[in-house]
């Protein structure tokens, strides 16, 4: 039997540098506004995923990709473990999704500090998943090219190794070294994880943007959230800021040494008509070289 991986890395090629642009994906936060936010300034070739907050569940997310998936968005929703009980509630959302004619999924352990039920990380939720047999043709779990501040080194190439039978492709956390990032998805490669990388990196973003999106989203969570963006935080306190741009182009010039890198995943945070006016003027921009080249 085929997996999931094999497939992928059969299929995987080498993406120019405006392809990468043309086929990023976003990230959305499931907040009162969003779904009008997506319909306003997002086409519909631009694939979504949709975060989860441990102060709302899972509800919200799902229910969001569902609306988005009926207006004809190719949608993943976040799966985090910790928030599933038990294998019933896993066929359930599964089932859910399935009616939806959901697709793409992006299988987390979650944030929360316990698991609420049986699940304590991704690689459990995967394999349950796979036990109901669900339906999606896309799979996604977590990368950490620069490691993961609570979980050893070890663990984490254990854990990607785990995952990786059960996945299509993996997205990674925010790096704002492309070199470094390059050079982990190079790494996971040549160690036989033969999955395409999508790599994360923040759209045009403000602190203030933060903060209030750290407001909204439960005190425990907001904590751990501004934690997470720490870096990101420390980058928009220079004098110039952070402008994505430069990032991208790193990250796109790494696409033909990294070998594994399959596309640019853009975290959002809500800022959807300033991210999609950013890509397309830098889709302009290579677009135009390539011409005079």
């Amino acid at each position: 039997m085929t997996t999931p991986q094999e497939v992928a890395g059969s299929q995987r090629r080498r993406p120019s540098p405006a392809e990468l642009v043309r086929t990023m994906s976003y990230e959305v936060m499931p907040f009162r506004g969003t779904e009008q936010n997506v319909l306003e300034h997002v086409p519909p070739t631009v694939p979504l995923t949709v975060t989860v907050t441990e102060a709302k569940g899972l509800e919200p997310t799902v229910d969001l990709a569902e609306r988005l998936q009926r207006h004809g968005y190719q949608v993943a929703p976040h799966l985090p473990a910790r928030q599933f009980t038990d294998r019933g509630h896993v066929a359930e959302v599964v089932a859910r999704l399935g009616e939806a004619r959901v697709r793409s999924v992006f299988v987390i352990g979650g944030d929360a500090p316990k698991p609420g039920g049986e699940f304590p990380d991704a690689y459990a939720l995967l394999r349950a998943m796979a036990d109901v047999g669900h339906p999606f043709t896309e799979v996604g779990i977590g990368g950490y090219p620069e490691g993961h501040a609570n979980i050893p080194a070890a663990a984490l190439d254990e854990a990607l190794r785990a995952k990786a039978p059960f996945a299509t492709r993996i997205i990674t956390q925010i790096c704002f070294d492309a070199g470094v990032t390059g050079a982990w998805s190079a790494g996971i490669a040549a160690a036989g994880i033969d999955l395409p990388v999508h790599i994360g990196l923040p759209g045009p973003v403000n602190r203030q943007k933060l903060v209030r999106i750290s407001a909204g989203i439960g005190l425990g969570q907001s904590a751990r959230f501004l934690r997470k963006q720490q870096n990101l935080l420390w980058r928009l306190l220079l004098p110039h800021g952070y402008e994505p741009t430069k990032l991208a182009l790193r990250l796109a010039a790494e696409a033909p040494r990294g070998g594994a890198i399959g596309g640019l995943h853009v975290f959002t945070f809500n800022e959807l008509a300033k991210t999609e006016a950013w890509r397309r003027e830098l889709l302009a921009r290579l677009d135009a070289k390539d011409v005079r080249a």
